[in-house]
């Protein structure tokens, strides 16, 4: 007996918006739009139209995009007190959006009509009645958001059925319970659920916050009882600790309880609409989420690495190509021969039939860690020591000096100048940069120094830059770790160095990425 398909709502652009520090212009909502759709989710909710100038502008443009699998939904509360429906703004608005769909939030907790909206109970029912009745008349499809329902049930739950009743009895083709202050977990969820569909005949769905962090597994518990639509967001974004996070709930849906909620061929772009929307959204991705996330499917300790090589799927619950992403091997202190032998493949090195080599290089690495080098994120400057304990590294250049000098008149700004001197086979080459500080003006003048040389370097671009101190309680005096991040445009790569100097720690950091990064110019074009 197949499985009734759950249909997907997405509520980014409007309930995940309201996040603290995020903030979505009418382009970041018609890309994210555009990209949900390519997903295959079911429903897109726009924002509120009428609210602010932005969703109304979204709901003028939005129609203009050819959208081949979603509907936009506007969404909007109940009318007013005291205003019909039909002459009140808010349910106006609907209206002038044009969408085929409007979603409609009205009270379901006794407390919060008596004292929020500040209306009697019977009054409230009204405003539910007459608002969906209005907006059926006009051929929409309605669906009623329920707010508040799970704490609304747990302290007056003949009122709460009631509002949902109403709702029901007023034509709304879904109605969706909301656990708004996401106090609930998951067996109150299927308990409040499985009393509900004995109440009333209509479809249900769910919208979960994550206040208890029961977000994705509250929304789980609904499908088990029955819903047929799950709302939340790319990500969990939303306000206070979040929405449902759709990016574990649909893989959790059509992998692991073989309910469908999107075609299986459109899990794949699941890792890739996350990072989009991350990106769009100007948030840091969380490497650590399920699924989608970087570290995801990353190996670190010697035995699950050595298992993992030797069974596939042994220490992973699903396929990462599944949702798009991939396995990755770290290698660290904590790492064993099998990770160095894995991670070597990936730089087309074989130690296979070389354990006394491999133990060799894991010992150096776990000695170089305990300096407080750091290579899990670092793969640029693990090739390069992989390379030079292997016997076929050959450095681009060498070092002669370098001189950095930091000057500041009067209320000026300071000024960074860095001279480099450098040996390419027999040519030595000097250059001189400014730059608006000391790594900055070093990176400029060893550029300039090998670009002569190695034109390619011009593809190569520095994106992030971190410093750390290893050990504090040497104040000045600490060691420090300067990770750097590099790309060509289509691969990023990290790198490492280690120093009590800052500069010179930096340097190795920087050297290491050239290298690399040209390393990786040359077997390209090789191939």
């Amino acid at each position: 007996m197949a499985k009734p398909e759950v249909k997907l709502y997405d509520t980014t652009l409007r309930d995940g918006a309201q996040r603290e520090g995020l903030s979505l212009s009418v382009e970041d909502k018609l890309k994210i739009t555009t990209k949900l759709d390519e997903l295959g989710v079911h429903y897109i909710e726009g924002g509120w139209p009428g609210s602010n100038p932005k969703d109304v502008e979204y709901f003028k443009r939005v129609k203009k995009l050819s959208l081949k699998n979603s509907k936009v939904v506007a969404f909007g509360s109940t009318r007013r007190k005291g205003v019909s429906a039909k002459d009140d703004k808010n349910i106006q608005h609907f209206i002038k959006a044009g969408t085929e769909t409007a979603c409609l939030v009205g009270k379901s907790w006794d407390i919060h009509v008596t004292h929020v909206l500040v209306a009697t109970l019977e009054y409230n029912l009204q405003m539910i009645a007459d608002s969906i009745e209005y907006l059926k008349k006009r051929g929409l499809e309605v669906f009623f958001d329920a707010e508040h329902f799970f704490d609304g049930y747990r302290g007056n739950p003949d009122y709460a059925l009631k509002t949902i009743k109403t709702a029901e009895e007023a034509g709304a083709d879904c109605i969706i319970l909301c656990d708004s202050n996401g106090g609930s977990i998951p067996t109150q969820i299927k308990e409040i659920f499985k009393e509900v569909k004995k109440y009333v005949d209509t479809p249900l769905g769910i919208h979960a916050h994550n206040d208890s962090g029961c977000a994705v597994a509250n929304s789980l518990a609904a499908v088990e009882a029955g819903v047929v639509q799950v709302q939340g967001t790319i990500n969990g974004y939303g306000e206070r600790c979040g929405n449902a996070n759709l990016v574990s709930i649909i893989p959790n849906l059509v992998i692991k309880m073989g309910i469908p909620c999107l075609p299986e061929d459109k899990l794949p772009l699941l890792s890739e609409v996350s990072h989009h929307v991350s990106e769009i959204a100007n948030i840091v991705m969380d490497p650590h989420q399920p699924y989608v996330g970087e570290s995801a499917f990353a190996h670190k300790g010697g035995i699950h690495i050595s298992a993992s090589m030797r069974q596939k799927g042994a220490y992973e619950h699903i396929d990462p190509v599944l949702v798009g992403n991939l396995q990755r091997v770290l290698v660290s202190d904590q790492a064993g021969t099998a990770a160095i032998v894995h991670k070597a493949k990936e730089f087309d090195v074989d130690l296979s039939g070389r354990p006394e080599q491999t133990m060799k290089i894991l010992k150096k690495l776990k000695k170089l860690e305990h300096q407080g080098y750091h290579f899990e994120t670092a793969d640029g400057s693990f090739e390069i020591l992989l390379r030079k304990n292997i016997g076929s590294y050959k450095p681009l250049f060498k070092l002669e000096d370098y001189k950095i000098t930091v000057s500041r008149s009067g209320k000026g700004h300071p000024k960074t100048e860095a001279t480099v001197k450098i040996w390419i086979d027999d040519k030595r080459i000097v250059e001189f940069a400014e730059g608006n500080g000391p790594v900055n003006a070093l990176d400029k003048a060893l550029r300039k120094a090998i670009a002569r040389i190695y034109p390619t370097l011009e593809e190569i671009s520095l994106t992030d830059y971190k410093v750390r101190i290893i050990n504090a309680k040497k104040g000045t005096a600490a060691v420090v770790r300067v990770l750097i991040e590099s790309t060509d445009g289509e691969n990023t790569w990290g790198t490492v160095g280690v120093h009590e100097n800052i500069i010179e720690a930096s340097w190795g950091a920087l050297v290491d990425s050239i290298e690399h990064g040209l390393g990786r110019k040359k077997v390209d074009s090789e191939d």
